[in-house]
């Protein structure tokens, strides 16, 4: 007999050798019928795995996101068998479960249009039908890439032969004709895929290289019931009207040109203002809270970013300019962060420990070459700016600073609309990591995780841990943000560095004389403006908070006659920092205030014969609302109080 530790803490004694699916079966066919994977000891499995010993066991189902990966990993199977059914010759790179749904990559002599997808879908709807059950097997390495060849899969043959220098059994699955290169977990059978819809087809590089061939990738999503589907598909249809690289466009906050570059967007007037607006806003609210500005160069030489550790870490994700490899002629790098051009502020003298904590804070312009596949809007950029700080301090000082640079988040991006949205992960690092992406010791990672995690269980924060995520010097706190589609990004993070204050020999004297080496907290107050600006235009659908709107009060005079006062209304609003402007064009104002709520202007005032003559103006909202006749003091009261307390 085995024990089972259940999630509720229950413990169940079963017979060993059992299959998961066995035992979920016993625990209630209602959870068997709805479960997707298990965990045994924390590791997500099969439901066909056998349980050979005492451990805790969970049961997964649609409900859990492991579940949903394993349910939409195997939706993902069922479109590759379509497709090599459909289309023999075609070429399976890798097709994983994503936020929301799954992808499959395909060579293939062209992409896929919208009656080939029908077409396929057709196909994988008769896969569900027949029912067929999900196997693993595995094969030695050299068995597994000759397996790969003999079918003609070079894709699968360059990601087998990656792994099999480690000499571990290469995992397979198969379910009736068609069999993929996998590590799993899947479904039982295809049969449990209920419902699904294939999205789109768009070109993607081979590993995300622009150096590789380009591939097609088809976006699906699927549900275990019907109505699940038909109401995803409908959230995706809300959320398409809500994308902020669609919507952004089309009320000019921003554009992108193809000869400038991918990933590179232009601002436009609305789009810079609302930056300038956010910048000026937290630059001003850092001050008042103890930081000092610095403003640092954009690029540096190649040998500044090896002492900072970038040029071994960071390399591939950085411009440079020159040969990287030409040791006699200078090599310059642009800037992919800030911190070891502000740690020289520090190093500009010898400090005291009364000088910490020493809390700088740069509005910085940086610049990370990222993959062209992922570029998306504003939210995955080439080029961005960033409210970046680094807060040099005493070990004591730790916990104290971490909490307000924490405060600092909650604030501003409660100010913005998007905390209460927001999720929080610790991340770490994985000693284990094949690519050698971490400086320090095991000791020295040790102790500062212990650290950062008993001050993250002393806010009382909730947070999942992310195994891998760590920046190469240290720990983070990552706060989390999805677009509307669900797909998730870093929006802000605060990290705990112990270890590059003495690569760069950063010491200050401390109480008794001796000189010690500083810790440093790498934090953001706002993150990227640029991706904040999308995420507001998702978040608000365009029509922003009026201390944030580019534009706040639209001006309307009914007639010509009308523009002297409209004139005076617009230099009285002007004088208290109101944006507004007077459309004086020869239209109705019906066509004029339609436009107006269409660009999410705020406020649109009309102004007729009886405004003039009262001095008054007549004030309606973008949402419709018809707040009648108000002088323009009481209006100017009326902005101002909004404006102040930043109501969203």
């Amino acid at each position: 007999m085995v024990k089972l530790t259940l999630k509720d803490g229950s413990v169940r004694e079963v017979e060993e050798n059992l299959s998961a699916a066995e035992i979920v079966k016993g625990i209630g066919m209602g959870l068997y019928k709805a479960a997707c994977c298990v965990k045994i000891d924390g590791a997500v499995c099969d439901l066909r795995t056998q349980i050979t010993k005492d451990c805790t066991f969970e049961v997964c189902t649609f409900d859990d996101p492991d579940g949903q990966k394993t349910f939409w990993h195997t939706a993902s199977h069922i479109l590759a068998q379509a497709v090599k059914r459909l289309y023999p010759n075609t070429k399976l790179a890798i097709g994983p479960a994503i936020d929301g749904g799954f992808y499959y990559d395909f060579d293939v002599e062209h992409p896929f249009t919208p009656e080939e997808l029908t077409k396929i879908e057709g196909e994988m709807k008769k896969i569900v039908k027949e029912k067929l059950p999900l196997e693993q097997f595995l094969l030695p390495p050299d068995e597994a890439i000759a397996k790969l060849r003999e079918m003609d899969e070079p894709y699968k043959v360059e990601l087998c032969e990656e792994h099999a220098g480690k000499g571990e059994p290469i995992s397979f699955y198969k379910q009736g004709d068609f069999t993929d290169l996998c590590a799993g977990p899947h479904l039982m059978t295809t049969e449990t895929v209920k419902a699904f819809k294939l999205l789109s087809c768009t070109g993607a590089y081979w590993r995300g290289s622009e150096k590789n061939k380009m591939l097609s990738r088809v976006y699906g999503t699927a549900f275990p019931k019907a109505a699940q589907l038909e109401e995803e598909l409908q959230r995706r249809e809300d959320a398409a009207k809500r994308d902020h690289n669609k919507l952004g466009r089309e009320l000019e906050f921003f554009t992108t040109v193809d000869t400038i570059g991918q990933g590179l967007p232009v601002l436009l007037p609305k789009g810079a203002r609302v930056v300038q607006l956010l910048q000026r806003w937290v630059e001003d609210y850092e001050q008042a809270h103890g930081c000092l500005l610095t403003k640092t160069p954009l690029f540096a030489k190649r040998e500044f970013y090896k002492i900072s550790g970038h040029w071994d870490h960071y390399r591939d994700g950085m411009f440079i300019i020159g040969d990287p490899d030409d040791e006699s002629k200078e090599c310059f790098a642009l800037r992919p962060m800030t911190c070891p051009f502000q740690y020289q502020v520090y190093l500009n003298k010898q400090r005291s420990y009364r000088d910490l904590p020493m809390r700088l804070t740069e509005t910085s312009t940086l610049f990370r070459n990222e993959d062209s596949g992922e570029m998306h809007g504003l939210i995955r950029v080439r080029q961005f700016t960033i409210s970046e700080g680094h807060y040099i301090l005493r070990p004591d000082q730790l916990e104290e600073e971490f909490k307000g640079c924490l405060e600092f988040v909650r604030y501003f991006l409660d100010a913005v609309g998007l905390l209460e949205s927001c999720t929080y992960r610790f991340s770490q690092w994985d000693p284990a990591n094949p690519k050698n992406k971490y400086e320090g010791t095991k000791e020295q990672w040790d102790e500062s995780q212990r650290v950062m995690g008993e001050i993250l269980d002393h806010l009382g924060l909730e947070y999942e841990i992310g195994i891998d995520e760590a920046a190469f010097y240290g720990p983070k706190l990552d706060i989390q943000y999805k677009n509307v589609y669900g797909k998730e990004d870093t929006l802000v993070t605060i990290q705990i560095d112990m270890l590059l204050a003495k690569r760069f020999g950063m010491e200050y004297v401390d109480k008794d004389g001796a000189k010690k080496t500083p810790y440093i907290i790498h934090r953001t107050s706002l993150g990227c403006f640029e991706r904040t600006l999308a995420y507001m235009i998702e978040h608000f659908g365009g029509a922003l908070p009026l201390w944030v709107s580019p534009e706040q009060v639209k001006i309307i005079p009914i007639a010509d006659r009308h523009l002297d006062w409209a004139y005076e209304v617009q230099k009285a609003l002007n004088a208290k920092g109101i944006r507004c402007s007077i459309d004086d064009r020869n239209e109705k104002v019906g066509k004029k205030i339609r436009e107006a709520t269409l660009e999410k202007i705020p406020y649109m005032l009309t102004i007729g014969d009886n405004e003039v003559n009262d001095k008054t103006v007549s004030v309606r909202t973008r949402k419709g609302e018809d707040q009648g006749v108000k002088s323009v003091d009481a209006l100017l009261t009326q902005l101002l109080e909004e404006i102040e307390t930043k109501a969203k």
